[in-house]
């Protein structure tokens, strides 16, 4: 397909830009359609013409699966809708998402035998650690229960039904989802979303082939950067291994020597690390076995939600970049403020200390664990406030420009320099119906005009 965009602003001029195939070919003044055909003129009425987002944390089967979940997350739900839904539910198991103790309280077993009691449920907890059964989903799951600490266990020794990043030894168990990724396409696309970092750790051949196959197939036309790909294994087209994903668990953190061994070896093999850091337990070990084993480029932390003072300046030491999610302060700001250490809550999630620390800084969406619309985490890292209003750490806001410049970083350098629309360039774009400065004034969804991906519209 070639393009023609008429009156569109790029870097602040007004301009016209022409793609030939799936490249930009042409950025200036009065630029001509040219002899290819069909040319499909596009007027901007002076909106701005940006790169595509690029969203560095998501995962992608995860959110395709949960957006045919029950959504059991508390802006939705309390106790008896909660029930209500669940039993509303279609199909032979009841798979639920977004789960919070403030909707129904501590749920195993026995609390949800109460909810449902006839069919088997598993509800994933909204930190995406922990899957919660009843005793019907757990009778048959049995035969893959290990005698792990992930498998909660009562003072007689039997399962809870609370089962702890149990993700990959659950699968056989269960009847593979009918994912619709074509609709997951299609609404990345409608955000302005060219191209993603999957952060789904020690992704399996089956998962990379279906993310392949969506691609190859169209439905899922975003590029993608694997963090959990196999290392050492070649990926199919549109496929691109990052940094190799490390998820520590925070309630078991591994040895110095333990970590420092995963990393060094990570790096002999030539690949970076993305470390997931959620507390500052683990985030003070990662820095710690990291200026031990030296940095490669590439190095990257995940989510960095509790940086305590005197760190960042050691992350930007480092050249570590920084990859976090300032949007949960919005959607669960208000359990912060109830369940984190008072000491610790101005360190929630920071922004703009990291950044005039010298760290490069990228915000993503986490989603499903959290919101996927780019404008809303775009907001929310300037306004930092929760549901309820309550302003969270306000010193740590930074400027919308500042927030959406991350989701224009290249894929492989998140928080780095900034793609631009110019010549020579793949045509992953997404056209605003306003220019620049209204967009920052007010960033949403609503203003994504349209968006094109290796030169195909998506309207």
């Amino acid at each position: 397909m070639n393009l023609l965009f008429r009156d569109v602003e790029v870097d602040g001029n007004r301009v016209d830009v022409r793609v030939k195939g799936t490249y930009v070919v042409d950025v200036g003044a009065n630029q001509r359609a040219g002899d290819e055909e069909p040319v499909t003129v596009v007027d901007g009425h002076r909106g701005v013409l940006l790169p595509g987002l690029h969203d560095h944390h998501v995962h992608l089967l995860a959110l395709a699966a949960a957006r045919d979940s029950v959504d059991c997350g508390p802006a939705v739900c309390d106790r008896s809708r909660l029930a209500a839904d669940l039993r509303e539910a279609r199909g032979p198991w009841v798979r639920g998402t977004g789960y919070h103790e403030s909707v129904a309280g501590h749920l195993d077993r026995h609390a949800l035998d109460e909810l449902v009691p006839d069919r088997p449920v598993r509800i994933q907890h909204r930190s995406g650690a922990l899957w919660m059964l009843n005793s019907s989903a757990l009778a048959l799951v049995s035969h893959l229960l290990d005698d792990s600490a992930d498998v909660e266990r009562d003072a007689r020794g039997e399962p809870t039904g609370r089962l702890w990043r149990y993700d990959a030894r659950l699968r056989p168990a269960l009847t593979p989802p009918d994912l619709d990724l074509a609709r997951l396409g299609r609404e990345l696309a409608d955000h302005g979303i060219t191209s993603v970092t999957d952060a789904t750790p020690d992704l399996d051949a089956e998962a990379v082939a279906l993310l392949a196959a969506a691609h190859a197939g169209g439905d899922l036309p975003q590029r993608i950067t694997l963090l959990g790909a196999p290392t050492g294994t070649a990926l199919p087209t549109g496929l691109t291994a990052g940094p190799r994903k490390l998820l520590l668990r925070d309630h078991a953190l591994p040895t110095f020597d333990q970590l420092r061994g995963m990393i060094a070896e990570t790096h002999r093999t030539g690949r970076a690390v993305a470390v997931h850091c959620v507390t500052s337990e683990s985030l003070t070990l990662t820095l710690a076995v990291v200026e031990d084993v030296g940095t490669v480029p590439g190095d990257r932390i995940e989510h960095a939600s509790v940086v305590p003072p005197g760190l960042a300046p050691w992350i930007a030491d480092l050249e570590v970049a920084v990859v976090t999610q300032p949007d949960f302060l919005r959607t669960r700001g208000d359990d912060y403020l109830r369940e984190v250490d008072i000491a610790e809550q101005p360190f929630l999630y920071p922004y703009r200390s990291l950044v005039t620390s010298g760290v490069r800084v990228a915000v993503s969406s986490d989603a499903p664990y959290g919101e996927l619309d780019p404008w809303k985490v775009i907001r929310t890292a300037g306004q930092r406030t929760s549901m309820r209003g309550r302003v969270i750490g306000p010193e740590e806001s930074v400027t919308t420009a500042t927030a959406l410049a991350g989701y224009l970083s290249f894929p492989s350098d998140p928080g780095g320099s900034i793609r631009q629309v110019r010549p020579g360039v793949r045509a992953d774009l997404c056209l605003l119906h306003v220019p620049l400065a209204d967009a920052l004034r007010d960033p949403r969804s609503e203003l994504v005009r349209l968006t094109v991906i290796g030169g195909r519209l998506h309207q």
